[in-house]
């Protein structure tokens, strides 16, 4: 299979292209031993390549953002093997886009029908589609697949050509509270970088290894990905990537990685070696947003989980997942679940639009 064959079908997503999943995989950051085997699921039509599924035959729950942990353990206190499952995703990142890269429905109902036959078919558990696009959502659901509602918080460019422009649809005292942060953080006595493209050099990557080992320890335990990673993002992945980095006293102390798709920009990774007030939100969500508007994107997504980004501008938005549970006895308390939590994710995304962070219409 071409490289180009794969990614005519992903429409601008970073995450989906085939450099960024051989860089996974020829880093070792998927593959033996990580508990993400590529099983990656194409359709061809008179010779062509016209569909393909990014899938990966996973032994643990790690890395998905999404979880099924407690599923994982009830399923496993009846007496059955939850593990392995077939999971329709890009690893490690909790990046909401096309999981079926495809141009029609017809082939995305094949890519779908063909990766739940292989799960049933080998006996295993369960297939699971996460971060999916709406539009495949509502496809899997029409098929009978159990739809899941989550939730992040994103920022939308409501026309914007400046970043005051943004900070004037706020309320005055969110207004007032960007802007004390902003000053605080570009006060730390140094000067803040933002690199793409063949500005980034190999010097960057190992000061953001350092940011980004530091990170994973106290978040995850271990990093997922590995140094050899962001060795092949120096290599194939640059234009894909702006890094925001914080320079002080001629050392890199803190950086943020995004990456950059079609309309969006995606804010993956954050570290830093030193703290200082309110840096993190300046590289992380600030500069982000600078970077949008002057790229004319439509929005900004930060990643998984934070509740602070609301005060920053960014809006509870809703995240979408499809799972299908080969004992129908499981899937049947499962969807029950599914029903309950997409009520309450529901209510919580309508009651913090109510107290967001921007003016009030009269």
């Amino acid at each position: 299979m071409q490289a180009a064959d794969w990614d005519a079908l992903t429409a601008g997503d970073p995450f989906t292209t085939h450099r960024f999943l051989k860089a996974l995989e020829d880093s070792g950051s998927v593959g033996p031993g990580t508990g993400w085997e590529p099983r990656h699921l194409l359709a061809h039509f008179g010779g062509k390549l016209v569909g393909a599924m990014p899938l990966y035959l996973k032994s643990h729950s790690q890395g998905e953002y999404i979880f099924d942990f407690n599923w994982a353990d009830a399923y496993m206190r009846a007496g059955g093997e939850y593990y392995p499952k077939l999971q329709a995703a890009v690893p490690f990142t909790p990046a909401t886009g096309a999981r079926l890269l495809a141009q029609d429905d017809a082939t995305r109902r094949a890519l779908l029908q063909g990766a739940v036959q292989i799960a049933e078919k080998n006996g295993l558990s369960s297939f699971h589609m996460t971060f999916c696009s709406e539009a495949e959502y509502r496809l899997g659901g029409e098929m009978g697949l159990m739809q899941r509602l989550s939730q992040q918080f994103h920022w939308e460019n409501d026309g914007y050509t400046c970043f005051n422009d943004f900070l004037a649809a706020l309320s005055s005292r969110k207004r007032k509270n960007i802007r004390k942060e902003r000053a605080s953080a570009q006060s730390f006595g140094g000067e803040i970088l933002s690199l793409t493209g063949e500005d980034i050099l190999p010097e960057h990557w190992d000061a953001f290894w350092q940011f980004y080992q530091d990170t994973g320890a106290r978040k995850w335990g271990t990093p997922y990905l590995t140094r050899g990673f962001f060795e092949r993002a120096q290599e194939t992945l640059r234009d894909d990537i702006l890094l925001v980095l914080a320079k002080r006293e001629g050392r890199y102390i803190a950086g943020a990685l995004n990456f950059i798709g079609e309309d969006t920009l995606f804010g993956r990774y954050w570290g830093a070696t030193e703290h200082h007030p309110n840096l993190h939100f300046e590289l992380c969500y600030y500069q982000a947003i600078d970077a949008a508007i002057a790229r004319g994107m439509k929005r900004v997504e930060a990643g998984a989980q934070g509740e602070h980004k609301l005060a920053r501008g960014y809006l509870a938005t809703p995240i979408y997942s499809l799972h299908w549970i080969r004992d129908k006895g499981f899937a049947q308390a499962v969807q029950r679940f599914l029903d309950a939590e997409a009520e309450a994710v529901q209510d919580d995304i309508e009651a913090l639009a109510e107290i967001g962070p921007f003016k009030r219409e009269t």
